[in-house]
This record gives C-alpha cells, structure tokens and sequence, in this order.
C-alpha cells in the first residue's frame, strides 16, 4: 500500500508542484496558448484557475467545521496582465495564503469539502492531500501547453493514484455496469486492486487477488491517465478494453 506523505512534506509539494506550474507559464511567450488538456482554457485560464483553487482552499480551513463551502470574493484579473506582474504574483500569493491556512490548521481540523460522500476525511489534511494533486495535474497542463511537459514525480504520482481512488471514484456513486475487479501496476512496484460494483469502487484488502483487467505503466502515466490527461493507449492493458475505458471515463472530473 502507499504510504501518504507527511503533512509538512505535502505542504512542501503543494509549493513545488505550483511553482512548476508558474515556471511553465513564465517560460511562454503566450499567455493565450490553449492548454491542450484543458481545450477550453488558455494558460492564462490555468492560473487564473489554481489562483482562486488556492484561495477557496484556504478559506474553507481557515473557517473550520462547516456544512457549507466558504464564500470567496473573485480576485479578478486585469486582460494585460503579464508572466513579470500581477498574474504570476497573484498566483504565488495564493498559494502562500493556503499554505499559511494549513499551517495554522495542522492536519486534523475538520473543514467543508466536497468528498463527503467517499470515505477520505473531510479535514485539513485531506485537503492537503488533495491540493497536492490539483497542483501536480495542473502544472502537468501548464507544461503541455508550453511544449515541455514532464513526468509527475513519483512521491506525487503513487500517493495521488491512491487519493484519485479514494477521492474521484469514492464520490462517482454505483458502478452502472457488471461487478469487476480491476488492477493498476506500477512500474514502480506499487498495485491497486479495486473492486467495482453497485456499492461504487472500494481499494481490495492487497493486491494478490484474481483480476478483470489491469492497467499497467509508470505512477506518473497512470495518475495522468486517471485524470483525463493521457490516453488508454499510453499504458499497457489486460482484459477488457471497454470496460477499462469505461472505469476511466466513470469519474466525473468536470
């Protein structure tokens, strides 16, 4: 099983993993360029994006036990903002205002999210964990649209394939489809065995059970894959190609 960094140590990814994403957009001469992950945005979409991502995040752990998510005044953006002003400033400072928000926090205040129907924490350090991913996918979508896209490190990628289970699939409700049990591999040396049926999708107890299917590549592939960013092609597969497109296709991620 993977073992979830520290909470410090997630802090410390939140910072890397978006400071990836802002040297990406830095680097380009276009603001306006189409992320081609996100077709509807432009990179400067992007970190519009994460900015207020950072800055909802940090209110909702800042406001503690809530049933309802915080309300958050838009920080909105001039059109002639560039990499050298208030967009990328703008951005480093939100994410200065969530770390400082779960920092303050520590790691076992309850806080509003949406995954309270999955079996994941409703806390500050879910959310953490959570804010690590947005900000490794993202800086994976801001790397792309600027022609140099990398690997998600692998401390990001096998933690955030076990939070993507948890989290996207523990909130997509019934599996409409055939009970089945599917494997991810990675290259690493890390399983996932899920089981899939009426109930949703629940991590088997270990990995050495009989399987449907299976998917298998590097931890960045696979979390990439998980999340809409790289095609069922990009990995290997066993078993039933529908029913591993339809797994992938079963979250919704909008």
């Amino acid at each position: 099983m993977t073992q979830t960094p520290a909470f410090e140590d997630l802090l410390v990814l939140i910072e890397d993993r978006s400071a990836a994403l802002r040297g990406s957009v830095a680097g380009s001469p276009d603001l306006d360029v189409r992320v081609p992950s996100c077709p509807d945005w432009s990179l400067r979409d992007l970190v519009e994006h994460v900015t207020e991502v950072h800055r909802f995040w940090a209110a909702a752990v800042a406001a503690g036990p809530s049933e309802k998510p915080p309300a958050v005044a838009p920080n909105i953006l001039s059109a002639d903002d560039t990499p050298s002003t208030d967009l990328l400033a703008r951005s480093a400072a939100a994410t200065e205002e969530l770390i400082a928000a779960l920092r303050a926090a520590g790691s076992a205040v309850d806080c509003w999210t949406w995954w309270g129907d999955s079996d994941v924490p409703q806390n500050s350090g879910a959310v953490a964990r959570h804010q690590v991913q947005e900000a490794a996918v993202h800086a994976f979508d801001a790397q792309l649209a600027a022609g140099t896209p990398l690997p998600v490190p692998v401390v990001v990628a096998l933690d955030g394939i076990a939070e993507f289970i948890g989290v996207s699939h523990g909130t997509a409700g019934p599996w409409p489809h055939d009970p089945t049990r599917i494997a991810l591999h990675a290259t690493e040396g890390r399983s996932w065995v899920i089981d899939v049926t009426e109930s949703g999708s629940r991590l088997a107890p270990d990995d050495r059970h009989e399987t449907d299917a299976a998917l298998q590549g590097s931890a960045s592939e696979l979390l990439l894959t998980l999340h809409g960013r790289l095609p069922l092609d990009t990995l290997q597969t066993e078993g039933d190609r529908t029913t591993l497109q339809t797994l992938l296709n079963w979250p919704d991620l909008s």
